[in-house]
């Protein structure tokens, strides 16, 4: 996004900042979550040190629920017929980018949202999210600055208070904002929002229970990679489900090696059926009638997904731009829709259906453009794959333009990342080194420049 020209709100001298005002998510995808998150119009002032939001006319739009909503900051103090003015451009921009067929009367209607809150809470409530619900986020948000901020006593008797509030949907709050801290390599605040998490999963009953899932799913996982050693047999299968000690071992087992509990699994379950008598048999037979509701359950859930993935691959193969309409959808876009694809190739390519084969191919195209790793994770790759500094620094050099301080934090969010989950010490120790060789060389550079 070029760079504008505007006055800092504060000492009013010019500063160059980025400023965004259509948010049109059928154009960019990613518009809508920029929005949203909050990270938009954002200045620095070199001269006076300001730094925060940027005030400026917004048009936010999504064709797909027909959505077109205009916000005006009041602060800037324009008059009713200069505020269309200024936002008549940016609708235009809207209009002009669809197709005739697409133009509907719900473009002739923009809804003026008063305050940017209200702007997003439009946009969530399309998206089926209530105020309700906003609310009682924004309750979980606060609670948890409020454990982060106490001293431990104080945290246990907040914890006892405030128990009803933390249910699932407050960890999985609690885990991505551990995660988004870490990708953001702020390690202090990591530590702490992982501190209070491992304080929650002991003292509340639903952390608990989410720990013991935990546990359990952990060591169903390890049972199966031990029992896979030399292969995995119906056999070595049939033995781990007949010892699972519980529901959540069970399950886990069934959703990872469904692909082993074939006729021929059961065919081997029910021989030992007729082996066994009194409470055994009873125990074989109660494990065969729930497995058989396991699978059922799984290959529902799968047949729904794959039928899902079909109608969403023809929606987008009937666009007019193929392209744009897959980077549109990648955001519903799973494994299982990867599997289609290939699948409709191939039958395509006995059809020598040339048409679709072109169409799919675009398909395929967008997809592995979009699950390519990042140029700074490539780079980390090769770095770590390399013998000594001397080696890692004609690497860097090779790639002058990602010395920034946005690789800088990927390096970092990698190390928070490897000691939360316990890498290897040997791994830790060469991002640190890396680490330091970075900034030593950006430096450098920036010596340079000067």
């Amino acid at each position: 996004m070029p760079k504008t020209t505007t006055n800092c709100p504060r000492c009013r001298q010019p500063i160059l900042a980025d400023i965004e005002q259509l948010f049109d998510s059928g154009v960019d995808p990613q518009a809508k979550q920029r929005l949203l998150s909050g990270q938009f119009n954002q200045a620095k002032c070199q001269n006076c040190g300001y730094s925060g939001v940027l005030s400026a006319p917004i048009v936010y739009h999504d064709p797909s629920k027909e959505l077109l909503l205009t916000y005006f900051p009041p602060e800037l103090h324009q008059p009713v017929n200069e505020q269309e003015r200024l936002i008549g451009p940016l609708i235009s921009r809207v209009v002009n980018k669809l197709p005739a067929e697409k133009r509907k009367a719900y473009l002739l209607r923009p809804q003026t949202m008063l305050t940017i809150q209200t702007l997003i809470e439009r946009i969530l409530e399309s998206d089926g999210i209530t105020r309700e619900m906003i609310d009682t986020q924004q309750k979980r948000l606060n609670l948890l600055q409020r454990l982060m901020t106490s001293t431990p006593e104080t945290r246990t008797e907040i914890i006892r208070q405030e128990e009803k509030l933390m249910d699932q949907e407050f960890f999985v709050l609690l885990n991505r904002l551990i995660e988004a801290t870490v990708g953001e390599g702020d390690q202090q605040t990591a530590r702490q929002l992982a501190s209070v998490q491992n304080e929650l999963l002991t003292q509340t009953p639903v952390g608990r229970e989410l720990k013991e899932k935990s546990q359990e799913t952990e060591a169903a996982i390890k049972s199966l990679q031990e029992a896979g050693k030399g292969g995995m047999t119906r056999e070595k299968l049939l033995k781990l489900l007949i010892d699972a000690p519980n529901e959540t071992r069970l399950t886990t087992l069934v959703s990872y090696a469904r692909s082993v509990m074939d006729y021929q699994f059961f065919q081997l379950l029910t021989e030992q059926i007729e082996k066994s008598q009194g409470e055994q048999r009873k125990k074989l037979e109660d494990l065969r009638e729930k497995l058989l509701q396991m699978i059922q359950e799984i290959d529902k859930a799968i047949q729904a997904e794959l039928d899902r993935s079909r109608q969403l691959l023809e929606s987008i193969l009937a666009s007019p731009n193929v392209e744009e309409a897959t980077v549109q959808k990648l955001d519903e876009i799973g494994q299982l829709f990867v599997e289609v694809v290939k699948d409709e190739e191939q039958k395509a390519r006995q059809k020598a259906d040339l048409e679709r084969i072109s169409k799919i191919g675009k398909v395929i195209s967008v997809l592995q453009k979009a699950s390519a790793p990042p140029p700074e994770i490539t780079l980390i790759e090769k770095l770590l794959d390399s013998k000594d500094d001397a080696d890692r620094r004609k690497i860097i050099q090779e790639n002058p333009d990602l010395l920034t301080p946005e690789f800088q934090q990927v390096i970092s969010g990698l190390i928070s990342q490897s000691e939360q989950q316990k890498q290897s010490p040997e791994l830790i120790q060469q991002l640190m080194e890396i680490q330091r060789l970075v900034v030593r060389l950006t430096m450098e550079k920036n010596l340079q420049v000067k």
